[in-house]
Protein backbone atom coordinates (compact mmCIF):
# COMPACT_ATOMS: atom_id res chain seq x y z
CA UNK A 1 0.00 0.00 0.00
CA UNK A 2 1.04 3.53 -0.50
CA UNK A 3 2.15 5.72 2.01
CA UNK A 4 2.09 9.86 2.45
CA UNK A 5 3.26 12.07 5.00
CA UNK A 6 0.65 13.75 6.84
CA UNK A 7 0.97 17.07 8.91
CA UNK A 8 -1.97 19.41 10.35
CA UNK A 9 -3.91 21.48 8.13
CA UNK A 10 -5.87 24.28 9.64
CA UNK A 11 -8.07 27.00 8.46
CA UNK A 12 -10.24 28.90 10.84
CA UNK A 13 -10.07 27.08 13.51
CA UNK A 14 -11.12 23.83 11.31
CA UNK A 15 -8.34 21.05 10.65
CA UNK A 16 -8.68 19.43 7.32
CA UNK A 17 -6.61 16.75 8.14
CA UNK A 18 -6.21 13.40 9.93
CA UNK A 19 -2.82 11.18 11.22
CA UNK A 20 -3.87 7.64 11.70
CA UNK A 21 -1.38 6.59 14.30
CA UNK A 22 -2.41 9.46 16.49
CA UNK A 23 -5.61 8.96 16.69
CA UNK A 24 -5.47 5.24 17.12
CA UNK A 25 -2.96 6.29 20.28
CA UNK A 26 -5.24 8.38 21.93
CA UNK A 27 -7.98 5.25 21.72
CA UNK A 28 -5.58 3.48 23.52
CA UNK A 29 -5.02 5.69 26.22
CA UNK A 30 -8.35 6.19 27.11
CA UNK A 31 -9.05 2.55 27.22
CA UNK A 32 -5.93 2.05 29.68
CA UNK A 33 -7.40 5.03 31.90
CA UNK A 34 -10.63 2.75 31.67
CA UNK A 35 -9.25 -0.14 32.41
CA UNK A 36 -7.06 1.20 35.49
CA UNK A 37 -10.59 2.42 37.12
CA UNK A 38 -12.70 0.32 39.19
CA UNK A 39 -14.96 -1.50 37.06
CA UNK A 40 -19.16 -0.49 37.15
CA UNK A 41 -21.44 -2.60 37.14
CA UNK A 42 -23.29 -1.30 34.25
CA UNK A 43 -24.61 -2.52 30.89
CA UNK A 44 -24.72 -5.50 28.90
CA UNK A 45 -25.28 -4.35 25.40
CA UNK A 46 -25.12 -1.06 24.54
CA UNK A 47 -26.33 0.93 21.43
CA UNK A 48 -24.12 4.21 21.02
CA UNK A 49 -25.71 7.21 18.26
CA UNK A 50 -22.37 9.00 17.28
CA UNK A 51 -19.72 7.04 18.02
CA UNK A 52 -16.50 8.01 16.95
CA UNK A 53 -15.52 11.02 19.10
CA UNK A 54 -15.85 13.37 22.26
CA UNK A 55 -18.10 12.15 24.56
CA UNK A 56 -19.65 9.41 22.44
CA UNK A 57 -16.55 7.35 21.98
CA UNK A 58 -15.70 7.82 25.47
CA UNK A 59 -19.19 6.55 26.47
CA UNK A 60 -18.43 3.33 23.83
CA UNK A 61 -14.99 2.41 26.09
CA UNK A 62 -16.69 3.21 29.49
CA UNK A 63 -19.85 0.75 28.17
CA UNK A 64 -17.27 -1.79 27.14
CA UNK A 65 -13.95 -1.82 28.73
CA UNK A 66 -15.53 -0.58 32.33
CA UNK A 67 -18.84 -2.58 32.13
CA UNK A 68 -17.71 -5.49 29.62
CA UNK A 69 -20.98 -4.47 27.60
CA UNK A 70 -20.78 -5.44 23.97
CA UNK A 71 -22.02 -2.37 21.76
CA UNK A 72 -23.33 -1.20 18.47
CA UNK A 73 -21.95 2.27 17.32
CA UNK A 74 -23.13 4.51 14.70
CA UNK A 75 -21.43 7.38 12.88
CA UNK A 76 -21.20 9.07 10.19
CA UNK A 77 -17.29 8.95 8.60
CA UNK A 78 -15.49 10.29 5.76
CA UNK A 79 -13.61 7.15 4.80
CA UNK A 80 -9.98 8.03 3.64
CA UNK A 81 -8.05 7.35 -0.06
CA UNK A 82 -4.53 6.14 -0.38
CA UNK A 83 -3.62 10.06 -0.39
CA UNK A 84 -6.51 11.94 1.81
CA UNK A 85 -6.63 10.93 5.21
CA UNK A 86 -9.96 10.01 6.23
CA UNK A 87 -12.24 11.67 9.55
CA UNK A 88 -10.57 11.28 13.21
CA UNK A 89 -13.48 9.08 13.48
CA UNK A 90 -12.98 6.89 10.92
CA UNK A 91 -10.01 5.86 12.76
CA UNK A 92 -10.98 6.24 16.03
CA UNK A 93 -13.46 3.40 15.53
CA UNK A 94 -11.21 1.01 13.41
CA UNK A 95 -9.10 1.37 16.67
CA UNK A 96 -12.21 0.64 19.06
CA UNK A 97 -12.94 -2.18 17.15
CA UNK A 98 -9.42 -3.62 17.27
CA UNK A 99 -9.24 -3.13 20.82
CA UNK A 100 -12.16 -4.37 21.66
CA UNK A 101 -11.51 -7.53 19.67
CA UNK A 102 -8.57 -8.38 21.39
CA UNK A 103 -10.23 -8.09 24.44
CA UNK A 104 -12.76 -10.90 23.33
CA UNK A 105 -15.91 -7.95 23.81
CA UNK A 106 -18.56 -7.94 21.17
CA UNK A 107 -18.62 -4.61 19.01
CA UNK A 108 -19.81 -3.82 15.65
CA UNK A 109 -19.31 0.27 13.70
CA UNK A 110 -21.88 1.77 11.34
CA UNK A 111 -20.23 4.00 8.85
CA UNK A 112 -23.80 5.81 7.50
CA UNK A 113 -26.77 8.10 8.62
CA UNK A 114 -27.80 7.56 12.06
CA UNK A 115 -30.36 9.64 11.12
CA UNK A 116 -32.45 7.55 8.60
CA UNK A 117 -34.97 4.55 8.92
CA UNK A 118 -32.02 1.87 7.03
CA UNK A 119 -29.69 2.37 9.37
CA UNK A 120 -32.12 2.23 12.34
CA UNK A 121 -33.27 -0.98 10.38
CA UNK A 122 -29.97 -2.82 10.25
CA UNK A 123 -29.21 -1.88 14.03
CA UNK A 124 -32.99 -3.38 14.43
CA UNK A 125 -31.68 -6.30 12.57
CA UNK A 126 -27.63 -6.45 14.76
CA UNK A 127 -29.54 -5.94 17.70
CA UNK A 128 -31.71 -9.37 17.41
CA UNK A 129 -29.06 -11.52 16.10
CA UNK A 130 -25.93 -11.07 18.76
CA UNK A 131 -27.95 -9.16 21.67
CA UNK A 132 -31.44 -9.71 21.70
CA UNK A 133 -32.06 -6.29 23.38
CA UNK A 134 -30.19 -3.56 24.69
CA UNK A 135 -30.55 -1.79 27.96
CA UNK A 136 -28.21 1.44 27.08
CA UNK A 137 -28.72 4.06 24.04
CA UNK A 138 -26.71 6.60 24.16
CA UNK A 139 -27.16 9.51 21.74
CA UNK A 140 -24.42 12.18 20.99
CA UNK A 141 -24.73 12.92 17.29
CA UNK A 142 -23.21 16.37 16.47
CA UNK A 143 -24.35 16.77 13.18
CA UNK A 144 -24.73 20.55 11.78
CA UNK A 145 -27.12 19.00 9.10
CA UNK A 146 -30.58 16.00 9.07
CA UNK A 147 -32.75 14.89 6.66
CA UNK A 148 -36.19 14.40 7.59
CA UNK A 149 -37.14 10.44 6.92
CA UNK A 150 -40.83 11.59 7.05
CA UNK A 151 -40.67 14.46 4.50
CA UNK A 152 -37.14 14.32 2.92
CA UNK A 153 -36.06 17.78 3.56
CA UNK A 154 -32.80 18.43 4.86
CA UNK A 155 -32.59 21.03 7.72
CA UNK A 156 -29.91 22.99 8.51
CA UNK A 157 -28.75 24.22 12.14
CA UNK A 158 -27.85 27.66 13.01
CA UNK A 159 -25.65 28.90 15.54
CA UNK A 160 -26.78 32.73 15.99
CA UNK A 161 -28.62 34.85 18.72
CA UNK A 162 -31.65 35.43 19.02
CA UNK A 163 -33.19 39.09 18.81
CA UNK A 164 -30.37 41.10 18.46
CA UNK A 165 -26.71 41.13 17.09
CA UNK A 166 -24.15 39.50 19.41
CA UNK A 167 -20.54 41.08 19.98
CA UNK A 168 -18.35 39.45 21.70
CA UNK A 169 -14.28 38.10 22.30
CA UNK A 170 -13.47 35.51 20.49
CA UNK A 171 -9.68 33.60 20.11
CA UNK A 172 -7.84 32.02 17.23
CA UNK A 173 -6.18 29.48 19.10
CA UNK A 174 -3.62 28.89 16.43
CA UNK A 175 -2.29 32.43 15.73
CA UNK A 176 -2.88 32.76 19.58
CA UNK A 177 -5.17 36.40 18.72
CA UNK A 178 -8.10 37.71 20.33
CA UNK A 179 -10.42 39.94 18.75
CA UNK A 180 -14.45 40.71 19.21
CA UNK A 181 -16.63 38.99 16.63
CA UNK A 182 -20.06 39.88 15.68
CA UNK A 183 -22.81 37.50 15.29
CA UNK A 184 -26.20 38.38 13.54
CA UNK A 185 -29.18 37.48 14.97
CA UNK A 186 -31.38 34.65 13.73
CA UNK A 187 -33.69 34.48 10.97
CA UNK A 188 -37.03 33.02 10.18
CA UNK A 189 -36.84 29.76 9.76
CA UNK A 190 -33.12 29.05 11.73
CA UNK A 191 -34.94 28.01 15.31
CA UNK A 192 -37.03 25.50 13.66
CA UNK A 193 -34.12 23.93 11.50
CA UNK A 194 -31.48 24.08 14.40
CA UNK A 195 -34.60 22.41 16.71
CA UNK A 196 -34.87 19.82 14.11
CA UNK A 197 -31.54 18.89 13.97
CA UNK A 198 -30.39 19.17 17.67
CA UNK A 199 -33.38 18.73 19.20
CA UNK A 200 -34.92 15.49 20.36
CA UNK A 201 -37.03 14.66 17.23
CA UNK A 202 -34.76 12.24 16.49
CA UNK A 203 -33.76 10.50 19.79
CA UNK A 204 -37.06 10.17 20.23
CA UNK A 205 -38.00 7.86 16.68
CA UNK A 206 -34.61 6.09 18.02
CA UNK A 207 -36.14 4.94 21.69
CA UNK A 208 -39.53 4.41 19.78
CA UNK A 209 -38.70 2.42 16.83
CA UNK A 210 -37.07 0.24 18.92
CA UNK A 211 -39.41 -0.42 21.49
CA UNK A 212 -41.83 -1.06 18.96
CA UNK A 213 -39.27 -3.82 17.21
CA UNK A 214 -38.81 -5.61 21.00
CA UNK A 215 -35.45 -4.88 21.24
CA UNK A 216 -35.24 -2.37 24.76
CA UNK A 217 -34.53 -4.42 27.73
CA UNK A 218 -37.28 -3.50 30.70
CA UNK A 219 -34.81 -1.75 32.62
CA UNK A 220 -33.24 0.29 29.87
CA UNK A 221 -31.47 3.70 30.31
CA UNK A 222 -30.88 6.12 27.39
CA UNK A 223 -28.64 9.16 27.67
CA UNK A 224 -28.78 12.26 25.66
CA UNK A 225 -25.81 14.74 26.31
CA UNK A 226 -26.57 18.15 26.55
CA UNK A 227 -24.51 21.66 28.06
CA UNK A 228 -25.88 24.79 29.41
CA UNK A 229 -22.43 26.74 30.26
CA UNK A 230 -21.84 30.43 31.85
CA UNK A 231 -23.61 33.48 31.44
CA UNK A 232 -20.97 34.61 29.14
CA UNK A 233 -21.80 32.13 26.67
CA UNK A 234 -25.04 32.55 27.31
CA UNK A 235 -25.77 34.70 24.29
CA UNK A 236 -24.81 32.73 21.34
CA UNK A 237 -25.59 29.33 23.35
CA UNK A 238 -28.16 28.88 25.91
CA UNK A 239 -30.47 31.73 24.82
CA UNK A 240 -29.15 31.39 21.11
CA UNK A 241 -31.02 28.59 18.25
CA UNK A 242 -28.55 25.97 20.19
CA UNK A 243 -30.86 26.49 23.13
CA UNK A 244 -33.83 26.02 21.50
CA UNK A 245 -32.97 23.10 20.53
CA UNK A 246 -31.51 21.70 23.87
CA UNK A 247 -34.63 22.77 25.42
CA UNK A 248 -36.46 21.05 22.77
CA UNK A 249 -34.06 17.94 23.61
CA UNK A 250 -34.61 18.18 27.82
CA UNK A 251 -38.38 18.29 27.32
CA UNK A 252 -38.09 14.77 24.96
CA UNK A 253 -35.86 13.53 27.61
CA UNK A 254 -39.19 14.46 30.14
CA UNK A 255 -41.65 12.53 27.65
CA UNK A 256 -39.82 9.67 27.16
CA UNK A 257 -39.03 8.60 30.88
CA UNK A 258 -42.46 9.43 31.38
CA UNK A 259 -42.69 6.22 28.54
CA UNK A 260 -40.14 3.96 29.64
CA UNK A 261 -40.77 4.11 33.72
CA UNK A 262 -43.85 1.98 32.89
CA UNK A 263 -41.66 -0.59 32.55
CA UNK A 264 -38.48 0.46 34.55
CA UNK A 265 -36.67 2.34 31.93
CA UNK A 266 -34.96 5.69 32.51
CA UNK A 267 -34.11 8.50 30.24
CA UNK A 268 -31.80 11.71 31.01
CA UNK A 269 -30.33 14.51 29.42
CA UNK A 270 -26.89 14.76 30.40
CA UNK A 271 -25.39 18.19 30.87
CA UNK A 272 -21.57 17.38 30.29
CA UNK A 273 -19.02 20.23 31.01
CA UNK A 274 -17.59 22.73 28.48
CA UNK A 275 -14.25 20.55 26.39
CA UNK A 276 -12.64 20.79 23.30
CA UNK A 277 -14.30 18.64 21.25
CA UNK A 278 -14.53 18.83 16.89
CA UNK A 279 -17.90 20.67 17.73
CA UNK A 280 -17.46 23.19 20.39
CA UNK A 281 -14.16 24.02 18.70
CA UNK A 282 -16.58 26.08 15.62
CA UNK A 283 -18.05 27.74 18.24
CA UNK A 284 -17.25 31.64 18.71
CA UNK A 285 -16.70 32.62 22.07
CA UNK A 286 -17.02 29.44 23.79
CA UNK A 287 -12.83 28.21 22.91
CA UNK A 288 -11.63 31.51 24.44
CA UNK A 289 -14.42 30.47 27.30
CA UNK A 290 -12.91 27.13 27.61
CA UNK A 291 -9.17 28.13 27.24
CA UNK A 292 -10.12 30.72 30.40
CA UNK A 293 -12.21 27.34 32.48
CA UNK A 294 -9.05 24.60 31.46
CA UNK A 295 -6.57 27.19 33.06
CA UNK A 296 -8.71 27.34 36.58
CA UNK A 297 -10.05 24.20 36.65
CA UNK A 298 -6.30 22.75 35.99
CA UNK A 299 -5.25 25.18 39.08
CA UNK A 300 -7.67 23.74 41.18
CA UNK A 301 -7.09 19.99 40.09
CA UNK A 302 -10.43 19.30 39.11
CA UNK A 303 -10.23 19.45 34.84
CA UNK A 304 -11.46 16.83 33.57
CA UNK A 305 -10.98 15.35 30.10
CA UNK A 306 -14.38 13.19 28.51
CA UNK A 307 -12.90 9.93 29.72
CA UNK A 308 -13.35 11.32 32.63
CA UNK A 309 -16.65 12.65 32.36
CA UNK A 310 -18.23 9.72 31.20
CA UNK A 311 -16.68 7.31 33.38
CA UNK A 312 -18.52 9.72 36.35
CA UNK A 313 -21.22 9.61 34.68
CA UNK A 314 -21.43 5.60 34.69
CA UNK A 315 -19.90 5.32 38.32
CA UNK A 316 -21.71 8.33 40.15
CA UNK A 317 -24.52 8.46 38.20
CA UNK A 318 -26.29 6.07 36.00
CA UNK A 319 -25.35 2.77 38.06
CA UNK A 320 -25.82 3.75 41.89
CA UNK A 321 -27.56 2.35 44.24
CA UNK A 322 -31.11 3.79 44.52
CA UNK A 323 -32.41 6.83 42.35
CA UNK A 324 -30.31 8.50 39.75
CA UNK A 325 -29.13 11.95 41.52
CA UNK A 326 -30.74 14.82 38.99
CA UNK A 327 -31.47 19.22 39.18
CA UNK A 328 -34.20 20.23 39.57
CA UNK A 329 -35.50 19.97 36.07
CA UNK A 330 -34.32 16.17 35.58
CA UNK A 331 -31.21 16.66 34.05
CA UNK A 332 -27.71 14.68 35.26
CA UNK A 333 -25.40 17.26 36.15
CA UNK A 334 -21.61 16.17 35.57
CA UNK A 335 -21.04 20.08 34.74
CA UNK A 336 -21.57 20.68 38.36
CA UNK A 337 -17.27 21.25 38.70
CA UNK A 338 -17.35 23.92 35.80
CA UNK A 339 -20.66 25.65 37.57
CA UNK A 340 -18.82 26.00 40.84
CA UNK A 341 -19.14 29.33 42.40
CA UNK A 342 -15.87 29.43 42.81
CA UNK A 343 -14.60 28.79 39.59
CA UNK A 344 -17.03 30.95 37.62
CA UNK A 345 -16.00 33.41 39.47
CA UNK A 346 -12.32 33.35 38.55
CA UNK A 347 -12.96 32.85 34.70
CA UNK A 348 -15.68 35.85 35.04
CA UNK A 349 -12.40 37.83 36.51
CA UNK A 350 -10.11 36.36 33.33
CA UNK A 351 -12.69 37.33 30.91
CA UNK A 352 -12.31 40.63 32.02
CA UNK A 353 -8.81 40.67 31.63
CA UNK A 354 -7.94 38.52 28.31
CA UNK A 355 -6.53 40.39 25.09
CA UNK A 356 -4.23 39.25 22.51
CA UNK A 357 -1.01 40.70 25.14
CA UNK A 358 -2.17 38.78 27.57
CA UNK A 359 -4.08 35.29 26.21
CA UNK A 360 -0.58 33.25 27.70
CA UNK A 361 -0.52 34.55 30.82
CA UNK A 362 -4.52 34.53 31.47
CA UNK A 363 -5.57 31.13 29.92
CA UNK A 364 -4.73 27.99 29.00
CA UNK A 365 -4.15 28.38 25.39
CA UNK A 366 -1.53 25.74 25.10
CA UNK A 367 -3.69 23.35 26.71
CA UNK A 368 -6.34 23.96 24.08
CA UNK A 369 -4.57 24.06 21.30
CA UNK A 370 -2.81 20.68 22.30
CA UNK A 371 -6.36 18.91 23.30
CA UNK A 372 -7.52 20.21 19.58
CA UNK A 373 -4.40 18.47 17.68
CA UNK A 374 -4.81 15.52 19.50
CA UNK A 375 -8.21 15.08 18.34
CA UNK A 376 -6.98 14.78 15.43
CA UNK A 377 -4.08 12.76 15.73
CA UNK A 378 -1.81 15.14 15.98
CA UNK A 379 0.74 16.16 19.14
CA UNK A 380 0.27 13.09 20.66
CA UNK A 381 3.39 11.81 22.34
CA UNK A 382 4.94 8.58 20.78
CA UNK A 383 4.16 9.13 17.48
CA UNK A 384 6.47 9.27 14.69
CA UNK A 385 5.41 12.61 12.63
CA UNK A 386 8.55 12.53 10.88
CA UNK A 387 7.65 8.88 8.85
CA UNK A 388 4.64 8.38 6.55
CA UNK A 389 1.48 6.93 7.33
CA UNK A 390 -1.00 4.00 5.00
CA UNK A 391 -3.91 5.97 5.31
CA UNK A 392 -6.46 3.05 4.10
CA UNK A 393 -6.71 0.06 6.12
Amino acid sequence: MASVHVKPMIINNVCLTTHPDGCAAMVKEQIEWTKNRKKVEGPKNALVIGCSTGYGLSSRIAASFSSGAGTIGISFEKEPTAKKPGSPGYYNNAEFDRQAKAAGIFSHTINGDAYSNEIREEVIGLIKENFGKVDLIIYSLASPVRTDPATGILHKSALKPLGESFTAKSVDFMKETVRDLTIEPAQEGDVENTVKVMGGEDWEIWINTLGEAGVLADDVKTVAYSYIGPEVTASIYRNGTIGKAKEHLEATALKLDEKLKAKGGRAFVSVNKALVTRASAYIPVVSLYISILFKVMKAKGIHEGCMEQIYRLFDERLYVEGETPVDSEGRIRIDDLEMRDDVQAEVSELWDKVSTETLAEVTDIIGYRKDFLQLHGFDVEGIDYGKDVVLED
